[in-house]
């Protein structure tokens, strides 16, 4: 079983427009709304695939409660832990011509210190049961930077995936995370570094044990205590890429549950993440585009200048 945490759970509702134009009046086509968070939407891909998985968050209000009638009608195994304040809204706007989205993500309710306290609980009572701890998106306010850090040591003996940015990645790295999995913007922001592999060689001496950075079309590159490798999609794809990024954890995921070797890690978050793109919400899969995925790409190794 892979138990996923999101301490900053979401309700994702996504608006379907003929074109986003700022400073006008836009008519919604479609509504959808579903349970979200990074780590629910790699929750969600992995009960897609017929991966054990597990889901732990957070739930307040009204909106707390059209997540948890959500999870159970899509069969999602999840434990949400009650908390005062409203379960946030996570808003994407999707042109309907170019699949163009926009995110407008708000930052979610004050976290009190026994509401914390109560999640720490829940990962405790599952992650024994765990073969693998993916921890993702923000910590929520009132909840400590280093909360990451702090998730991460319930589970000394089993992998870890951690994908949030900004402090929070930074205090977490010294509980060295197995796989850390951040996008360009997001390893630049934490390392000051511009260049991709020297900065994901940065976060690796700061704690992580490998770094799998997102790069949009140019596809995945990983950098290992194994070597250093590179996958491209193996064809140019069109469509709403929100959440490819936790599309590539669940893959991430999958591979180090079974123990795989770092090439097989990066071809399986390679061929989730393209066919999340083609899914119409985040957490969603074209399973046809998966699989044909799956037999096109093939990670390249990469040169290290470190090694």
């Amino acid at each position: 079983m892979i138990l996923t945490v999101t301490p900053n759970t979401a309700l994702d509702v996504t608006y379907t427009v003929h074109r986003l134009v700022p400073g006008e009046v836009h008519r919604v086509r479609e509504a959808r709304h579903r349970a979200g968070g990074k780590g629910v939407n790699v929750a969600r891909v992995l009960h897609t695939l017929g991966v054990p998985t597990r889901a732990i968050g957070t739930a307040g209000g009204a909106d707390g409660a059209a997540v948890a009638t959500e999870l159970r009608r899509a069969g999602i195994p999840h434990e949400l832990v009650p908390v005062a304040g409203p379960t946030r809204r996570t808003v994407t706007l999707v042109s309907a011509v170019d699949n163009q989205a926009t995110l407008v993500n708000e930052p979610g309710a004050e976290l009190a210190a026994a509401e914390w306290d109560r999640l720490l609980a829940a990962v405790r009572s599952h992650v024994d049961d765990a073969a693998v701890l993916v921890c993702s998106g923000s910590l929520p306010p009132g909840a400590p930077v280093d909360g990451y850090a702090v998730l991460l040591a319930l589970a000394p003996r089993i992998p870890t995936v951690l994908d949030t940015a900004g402090p929070a990645l930074l205090a977490a790295l010294p509980a060295r995370p197995t796989v850390v999995k951040p996008n360009v913007d997001e390893l630049r922001a934490a390392t000051g570094v511009t260049d991709p592999p020297a900065a994901a060689r940065a976060l690796r001496r700061a704690g992580a044990g490998a770094v799998v950075v997102s790069r949009g079309a140019a596809g995945l590159l990983a950098v290992t205590g194994e070597g250093t490798w590179s996958v491209r999609p193996s064809a140019p794809l069109a469509g709403n890429a929100t959440g490819a990024g936790d599309a590539a954890v669940a893959g991430i995921a999958m591979e180090l549950a079974a123990g795989a070797r770092w090439p097989d890690v990066l071809r399986r978050a390679a061929a989730t993440s393209a066919a999340a793109v083609l899914g119409p919400l985040a957490g969603d899969l074209d399973l046809i585009h998966y699989r044909r995925e799956l037999r096109a790409v093939t990670p390249t190794p990469e040169e290290d200048p470190c090694r």
